[in-house]
Order: C-alpha cells, then sequence, then structure tokens
C-alpha cells in the first residue's frame, strides 16, 4: 500500500510541470516575467533592497546564478542597484517602479488563471488548500532554514495547525 506521503510526492511533481496557463490550456500570452523573475523579485518587495549575499542567503543559490538572474532584471529596469541604505559597503538590488507595475500584472494574471481552475470549488476549499499549501511550505523553509517573509492573513502567519 501506497502511503499519502507517496501521493504527495506525486502531485508535487505534476503540480511542478504546471505554467500558469490561458483560458485554452497554454501558457499565458500576458506572460511577461520568467519563473526566476518573478520569485526574485517578489522576495525584494517584500524584504526590502537586498545584495546578492542576502540574496543567496535566501535562495540558497550561488552569487553566479543570482548575479545572472539579476543582471536580467536590472537590463529590463525592472529592479536597479543602490547604495545599501544602512550604510553597508556592498550594494544593493531594489525593485524599480516599472518592475512594480510588472509584477503586479504578473500576479494578477496567475490570480486569474487559478481562479478558472478553481472556478467550481467552494470558497472554503480554495481557503482550507491555501492554508494547507502555505503549512506545507512554511515547513519546508523551516527545515532548510530559510523562512520567506509573508504578509498576514485570516489564518495566521503560517496557517492552521492540525
Amino acid at each position: 500500500m501506497v502511503g499519502a506521503t507517496h501521493e504527495v510526492e506525486y502531485e508535487q511533481m505534476l503540480l511542478s510541470r504546471h505554467t500558469f496557463l490561458n483560458q485554452r490550456g497554454g501558457r499565458r500570452k500576458d506572460a511577461v516575467l520568467d519563473r526566476s523573475a518573478y520569485i526574485l523579485l517578489s522576495r525584494i518587495r517584500m524584504q526590502g533592497p537586498m545584495s546578492i549575499g542576502e540574496l543567496s542567503d535566501a535562495f540558497g543559490l550561488d552569487a553566479s546564478t543570482l548575479n545572472r538572474q539579476t543582471a536580467a532584471t536590472v537590463r529590463a529596469g525592472l529592479a536597479e542597484r543602490i547604495p545599501d541604505p544602512d550604510g553597508g559597503m556592498a550594494r544593493k538590488f531594489r525593485i524599480t517602479a516599472e518592475g512594480a507595475r510588472v509584477l503586479d500584472e504578473e500576479r494578477e494574471g496567475i490570480v486569474r488563471s487559478l481562479d478558472r481552475v478553481m472556478a467550481d470549488w467552494p470558497e472554503e476549499d480554495i481557503a482550507a488548500f491555501a492554508a494547507y499549501l502555505k503549512r506545507f511550505n512554511t515547513d519546508i523553509e523551516r527545515l532548510g532554514g530559510r523562512p520567506w517573509p509573508r504578509v498576514q492573513t485570516r489564518s495566521g502567519p503560517s496557517g492552521p495547525r492540525g
């Protein structure tokens, strides 16, 4: 008999293959950001300006990977390099107004896609799914020692327990 954890592994694998879809099931035509830029800009927006070292710690990635990712966002005008606001030596990356606008548009497109996927779900099921997904993510972050900043929601900072 296969345990529930095996089912979670399989469903997580299937989930990871999906992109955020348009109404016909293909990649959204209005999608602007690739996955790495979306996550990078989201983190900088939540936490504020971050250096390569801080980003490396936050993502568990090497500096060369983050240098490539941040360089691409800077070239696209979505982020900018600034002096450390706290007076440190390392320069930091800050989301630009254009980056915030594009990130908001991308997020809204993803939410519209999710609304279509869950159109027949009761609101209570969507809320429960969100709470369990948050719990799953925060437990991964706890084990990895890399918590992600979150806004406070109706179910609290880490969702329901048990």
